[in-house]
């Protein structure tokens, strides 16, 4: 079979998937994505990305094949990531850690970072484990989400002692209830709820599933699914990043960075001008271009650039 299919390029020089997927090599560490293989209206080997149980067998193939993760499952309904460009956050924001320490080599073993809303595909603290061996407590609202990501770890008991989930038991709050006392952590990310309402949700499903090439009104459902807390929440993005921000300040000194990822460039703008008044002191954003897409994620931190090189120096020298 041809297995030289094109990926959205400009992906982090340092991503694995910045090429194509070999569909060979996948179908090799996971047969159960064989019945899913097509051919595309180019000659291609491919599968259709407009079906959620393709999509998934591809996820699970590529954490078999790539990052020694065995048996990665999520409920159905949930959202499933695509790798490549959440591979690309990890890859940014370990430069960006990096550039915090003058350029100086890290211990990445004593990273630790925060991930808001894991989701049940636990996929950011895979990534960041078997890539960087970084440290990750990863938290979420939902105890389905938490249930499955823990499904996970428990099939690669090598993850158990570097990811540890924590359920957020107050919707209200990002931080709060979440961050204990003793607690230091070198990164926070989160993958923001973007839509404001479901019926904004449901309109943002049909627009994916025409450039799919799909546009069936019975099929109500993203390819990569979603549940209300991973998709939508009153204001929308820029809110949820908002109340971010203010609880951000509770915690100045015990996170280095925090950090989430911005959908819509037009909310760029008024989140920086949250974090001035919050009286962040350094604010980065970071464009991460896939292909035609432009992703991004802010940065921001309390720290002076002395405190921070000091906290590199003492935490992860």
């Amino acid at each position: 079979m041809k297995a030289t299919v094109p990926i959205k390029d400009k992906l982090h020089p340092n991503n694995k998937h910045n090429t194509h997927y070999d569909f060979d090599r996948l179908c090799l560490a996971s047969p159960s994505l064989n019945p899913f293989i097509i051919q595309n209206k180019m000659g291609n080997t491919s599968i259709n990305f407009a079906d959620g149980d393709a999509v998934k067998e591809l996820n699970k193939a590529i954490l078999k094949a790539d990052y020694d993760i065995n048996g990665w499952d999520i409920p159905a309904g949930f959202l499933c990531p695509p790798i490549p460009g959440r591979a690309d956050y990890i890859h940014y924001l370990a430069d960006l850690l990096t550039a915090t320490n003058n350029g100086k080599k890290l211990n990445h073993k004593q990273v630790i970072g925060l991930d808001i809303g894991t989701g049940a595909s636990c996929i950011y603290p895979l990534l960041g484990q078997r890539t960087y061996q970084w440290q990750f407590i990863a938290s979420d609202i939902d105890d389905k989400s938490i249930a499955s990501s823990q499904a996970i770890i428990d099939n690669n008991k090598s993850l158990a002692p570097f990811i540890k989930l924590r359920l957020q038991n107050n919707n209200q709050h990002i931080f709060k209830g979440l961050i204990k006392t003793r607690d230091f952590i070198d990164f926070t990310m989160c993958n923001p709820p973007f839509h404001e309402s479901l019926a904004q949700a449901n309109q943002g499903s049909a627009r994916k599933r025409r450039n799919l090439g799909t546009d069936k009104k019975t099929d109500s459902k993203l390819n990569f699914g979603g549940q209300k807390a991973e998709l939508w929440c009153k204001g929308g993005e820029q809110a949820f990043i908002k109340n971010m921000i203010n609880e951000s300040k509770d915690f100045s000194h015990q996170v280095m960075w925090f950090t989430s990822l911005i959908s819509n460039k037009d909310n760029i703008k008024p989140l920086k001008k949250a974090l001035n008044k919050a009286g962040a002191l350094d604010i980065r954003v970071i464009d991460m271009a896939q292909g035609q897409k432009i992703s991004r994620f802010i940065a921001w931190t309390f720290l002076t650039p002395q405190q921070s090189s000091l906290w590199c120096k003492t935490r992860l020298s």
